[in-house]
């Protein structure tokens, strides 16, 4: 049996709980055929994923693990023919990258992961923070009657003003440096909550290109580091209910409680075909 890795790599927010929620409900309900299948739980807590798993079949908003409380997990997933790989999310919250990032220092164990093998990166498609340009800055100034003095005022700079495409470079460029680099790696990106793009009537690939033009041409000018795809999932399927006292139900997460097949929400593109088997990208990392 060949064994391979694969690395979950995320922001916070980026969709990797809901992911996993789903691939953990995906890989035991069999409601759908998967090119891989649940070969065993490496490390983590099972009550963890269950639990994480049974929000999402109720259509149910994660609770977003706080750094210092991350859940490390590592399933093991097989094909047919005994080829095996590793999934691994050292950090569900993301904050270890986040930390990675602004103060460029991580955790031993996460260092550890990270020079494991193919990395599957997520990228929340809603929740970019783009770039905020002078002239942008200026007209809203206008439009909000501000004396240009008063628009003009510095504030002070930190990390985690940076635009998501510069902070997802950054993080790629530290696996490409001592001590992170292990050579060339194969990378996918996932561009998570893509029922919030297909209005764009854009391909995964084109809409990297046109919404992270810094990340596609980083990626089109390292093929020596990186030989890569791209994605569109939802795995989401909707808007979910917020468990917080007082929240309102939404009708969009009643109806998705209300499907006889939970799995049937999922929705993962390339652009010219369409599943609900979030396996499919894992299946092109362990080529």
């Amino acid at each position: 049996m060949t064994q391979q890795s694969i690395v979950v790599l995320g922001l916070p927010g980026s969709g990797k709980t809901t992911f996993l929620a789903a691939l953990w409900h995906l890989v035991f309900s069999r409601e759908t055929d998967t090119k891989l299948r649940f070969g065993g739980l490496k490390s983590g807590n099972r009550k963890h994923l269950n639990s994480i798993a049974a929000r999402w079949r109720n259509a149910q908003m994660q609770e977003r693990t706080l750094l210092g409380g991350n859940q490390f997990v590592s399933i093991n997933l097989v094909t047919d023919d005994k080829q095996a790989v590793t999934v691994t999310f050292p950090d569900i919250a993301g904050e270890s990258y986040r930390q990675m990032w602004e103060e460029r220092e991580c955790e031993k164990v996460v260092a550890e992961t990270l020079t494991q093998g193919s990395v599957l990166l997520f990228v929340h498609a809603d929740g970019i923070k783009r770039p905020l340009w002078i002239v942008d800055v200026a007209a809203m100034a206008r439009a909000l009657d501000l004396p240009a003095n008063e628009a003009a005022q510095p504030v002070p700079w930190k990390p985690s003003m940076a635009p998501t495409q510069v902070q997802l470079v950054g993080l790629l460029g530290l696996l490409g440096a001592t001590p992170l680099d292990i050579g060339p790696r194969r990378l996918v990106v996932m561009l998570s909550a893509w029922d919030k793009a297909k209005g764009e009537r854009l391909t995964p690939r084109e809409f990297l290109r046109a919404k992270l033009p810094l990340l596609s041409q980083y990626l089109d000018t390292n093929p020596k580091l990186w030989q890569w795809t791209v994605y569109g999932v939802s795995a989401q399927g909707g808007e979910y209910d917020d468990t917080q006292p007082g929240a309102q139900r939404k009708q969009e997460a009643q109806d998705l409680r209300a499907a006889d097949e939970p799995s049937r929400r999922i929705e993962l593109t390339d652009g010219v075909s369409t599943s609900h088997d979030l396996t499919v990208p894992l299946v092109w990392l362990m080529q």
